[in-house]
């Protein structure tokens, strides 16, 4: 018997690439030990995770009507939550692709309804070309916005925030799957046909998946609204997000990049995002934590990167982001969070404790001390929690929005159905 392969570790390409070869409920109970075993983590993989699944669910399981989909759907969506509740782009996800289902079915619905005329009654009235039944009309889900958008870049981010109507149609408009009303119940007083459900909602389960890979791009394309010439720029821990973002612009700027003491050993992490900055004429300077106050009185404004974003305004971010917010704020600097749509989440239940994730603690404390150990707790916060008093702008792939209108792009994405649901019954049990 030949010995097992040393070095395999699971990654998302790797559990991608075993979905056709194993059962659905067989990949749904792997895909919970990678996140349970944090194998697949960071909100991007864990929604790309979520929706490959989903996608699997919906082709493969045997369901007879909608009502099966939508339970089988939100019991594969609670033990997903349930498996990682930190990732809130698992239940965004989750809940996208039920506001789908039941768009799609709606849609069965009233097609149905619009074909059956009784045997026995006159021939319909034909309609003018430009006559529309709104009864049967089919909602057409529109393209989700791409990074050459027609948006008229020339507007200030001031306008856009401080004047909403004066957005160019489009720009604020939902992606794929934005609902065009309130949730409805659904009965079994319609057939309906699977076949051609099932395939309208896998066709919008790509779309989500496309447009997740799509949003750094899109951020990116308003990178030069927000920087101007001869900002200074203080970012904490840039993601790739915020790199792209930043070497996406063809301004000149001086970038402070915040760094924890605990990670300068070793070779410089941000030495290609450095030279990227070099290459156009920008600096980057990096500076201690402990130094932050120091330099925040020359800052213009601060972007940070989300982890998730609530439709309060809340964001979490990196452990340590959330002071360096608050530093901005106390000497009147503008707080921005980059992220895309699909980390927007519409649950009211995300609180300190769920957006906080405790880490190990060694790269703080040296271990072979016994004494020390001994006697202390140590705690090491991974992510944390920034208020939305906080911050003063968002961008996402669909542009820049202020905290108030938040609750907007949540309606546009989201059934009402599938916002009250609760996702979390499982981890409180």
């Amino acid at each position: 018997m030949a010995p097992p392969k040393g070095g395999y570790a699971p990654t998302l390409e790797k559990f991608l690439d075993t979905l056709k070869s194993k059962p659905v409920e067989a990949s749904v109970e792997s895909l919970i030990s990678l996140l349970k075993r944090r194998q697949i983590q960071g909100a991007e993989s864990c929604a790309l995770a979520t929706a490959h699944i989903l996608l699997q669910v919906v082709a493969r399981d045997k369901w007879l009507n909608v009502d099966q989909l939508l339970e089988r759907v939100q019991s594969v969506g609670r033990r997903l939550v349930a498996a990682s509740p930190r990732e809130l782009t698992i239940g965004n996800i989750i809940r996208r692709i039920l506001g789908l289902i039941r768009d799609e079915a709606e849609e069965d619905r009233n097609e149905e309804t619009g074909n059956a005329t009784p045997a026995d009654s006159p021939d319909p009235p034909v309609a003018s070309p430009l006559t529309i039944d709104s009864a049967v009309a089919k909602v057409i889900r529109p393209a989700f916005p791409t990074a050459q958008s027609t948006l008229t870049r020339t507007q200030s981010m001031f306008n856009i925030l401080a004047d909403p109507d004066s957005v160019p149609p489009g720009w604020m408009n939902s992606t794929p799957l934005a609902s065009s009303g309130a949730s409805t119940p659904l009965g079994h007083n319609f057939p309906t046909n699977t076949s051609a459900l099932r395939s309208e909602v896998l066709d919008g389960i790509e779309e989500i998946m496309d447009e997740i890979k799509q949003v750094d791009d899109q951020l990116c394309s308003y990178s030069d609204i927000i920087i101007h010439p001869g900002d200074y720029i203080l970012v904490y821990k840039p993601s790739r997000t915020v790199q792209r973002f930043l070497t996406r612009s063809k301004r000149k700027f001086t970038l402070f990049v915040v760094t924890d003491p605990s990670a300068q050993s070793g070779p410089d992490p941000y030495a290609s995002l450095r030279k990227s900055l070099a290459a156009n004429g920008s600096i980057l300077i990096s500076i201690m934590n402990a130094g932050l106050m120091a330099y925040m009185t020359k800052v213009n404004k601060v972007i940070l990167s989300a982890r998730a974003l609530t439709g309060t305004g809340g964001v979490t971010a990196d452990a340590g982001a959330a002071s360096v917010a608050r530093a901005a704020r106390s000497q009147g600097r503008t707080v921005i969070v980059l992220g895309g749509v699909y980390k927007l989440s519409p649950d009211s239940q995300v609180t300190q404790s769920i957006a906080t994730e405790w880490g190990n603690p060694s790269a703080y404390v040296d271990f072979s001390d016994g004494q020390l150990v001994g006697k202390t707790t140590v705690k090491n916060a991974v992510s944390e929690f920034i208020p939305a008093g906080d911050i003063n702008a968002y961008i996402t792939n669909l542009g820049a929005h202020s905290r108030e209108h938040l609750h907007t792009v949540i309606s546009d994405h989201y059934k009402e159905a599938d916002v009250a649901l609760d996702l979390y019954a499982k981890i409180r049990k």
